[in-house]
């Protein structure tokens, strides 16, 4: 199965970006655009479903078109519906979840097939949920690192874009193990961005597989 955002022509890709917090990967896509690291993609909207986060005021500060979609006290089919909206308003090509700390509503994940990108702090599928990187410090692992991956109905599941991995150092401790996985992430999610915006891909069973032209 071939799942292609690129668009025709030199139209560039359009992410809409869904964060949460800080931002840290959303300000590494940022910038890897910026600085012209990654080509043919142009974000199109960061969406929070938190009015404070910091990641949504960064976004504002770099002029970049930003919304609220507050979910505290919504349904997730509600607020989900309303995502949806959104993005198709602003013609989002492919999603980023960049710290977005919702599950997707089946009806999401079905709005966008194979066009939303989330990133985990894990080797997948090993150490999938919350707190991964103290999962693999606590475990003993002697290598680790992120994986970027399509989102589908199950937790940190989808098929894998990519993986970088790293060396667990006798001198980590699992604060300083988070803060190098975290480097490997904002080198990774542009990776993999620029290999989705492509089109140059298939997806075969569960793997990932670069087409040759």
């Amino acid at each position: 199965m071939s799942a292609a955002p690129a668009k025709a022509g030199r139209d560039p890709v359009r992410l809409g970006i869904l964060l949460s917090g800080r931002g840290s990967n959303f300000l590494a896509i940022a910038e890897s655009i910026r600085a012209g690291r990654l080509k043919g993609v142009e974000i199109a909207v960061v969406v929070s479903n938190v009015a404070e986060a910091d990641g949504l005021a960064k976004a504002q500060e770099l002029g970049l078109t930003s919304e609220v979609l507050v979910s505290k006290g919504r349904k997730r089919q509600e607020h989900d519906a309303d995502a949806i909206a959104c993005l198709r308003a602003h013609r989002v090509d492919l999603v980023c979840l960049a710290g977005y700390m919702r599950l997707l509503s089946p009806e999401f994940l079905a709005a966008f097939p194979n066009r939303i990108l989330n990133i985990h702090p894990s080797l997948l599928p090993a150490f999938p949920g919350l707190e991964a990187q103290e999962q693999a410090f606590e475990y003993g692992v002697k290598v680790t690192g992120c994986t970027v991956h399509f989102a589908d109905e199950h937790l940190d599941h989808g098929v894998i874009v990519v993986q970088r991995a790293i060396p667990v150092l006798e001198s980590d401790d699992a604060h300083s193990l988070a803060e190098r996985i975290l480097a490997e992430e904002h080198i990774a999610y542009s990776e993999a961005i620029a290999r989705v915006a492509s089109g140059e891909y298939e997806i075969r069973g569960r793997r990932f597989v670069k087409r040759i032209l």
